[in-house]
């Protein structure tokens, strides 16, 4: 069993590089529906849970990765009503929510080499990393989707 210092950063690393690049690389037809993982549920109210959150205050705080790689969509330059573009916001924002589960998914491997105590570091550490994007991701559909649902 390993003391879990460095090789967990690298291991963390290592996966989100892996994933974010599996994800831009998979096609938007692969996000283009609403599948049961990204549908919006009632209790998310169209967002507004996430506002009691005090999510306006922080979301923007949090990194954009969208045009890490080439031909990758940046949320932030978005500032435009256009249906086409949004659309494709809506396509981004379950990509990114994919990416974000998709890496949590790695958390049980950290089971295999560290000590308990490191393992619940690990569980902390994949949750306060993606949950924050996750939260993001889905409030941004929901304003989308009313937007979208009001043209």
């Amino acid at each position: 069993m390993g003391d879990g210092r460095p090789g967990c950063r690298g291991v963390w690393g290592g996966w989100s590089a892996l994933v974010g690049y599996w994800a831009h690389r998979r096609p938007a037809s692969a996000f283009a529906n609403d599948s049961p993982l990204y549908r919006l549920r009632s209790f998310e109210r169209d967002g507004r849970l996430y506002e009691r959150f005090g999510i306006k205050r922080w979301k923007d705080r949090l990194p954009e990765a969208g045009a890490l790689f080439t031909g990758g969509f940046s949320k932030r330059s978005v500032g435009t009503r256009d249906r086409d573009v949004l659309e494709r916001f809506v396509i981004e924002t379950r990509r990114a929510e994919w990416t974000h589960w998709t890496i949590m998914l790695a958390t049980p491997v950290f089971l295999l080499w560290n000590w308990w105590w490191v393992e619940l570091l690990m569980v902390a550490y994949a949750l306060a990393a993606n949950l924050p994007c996750l939260l993001v991701q889905r409030y941004n559909r929901a304003r989308l989707a009313r937007l979208l649902r009001a043209q």
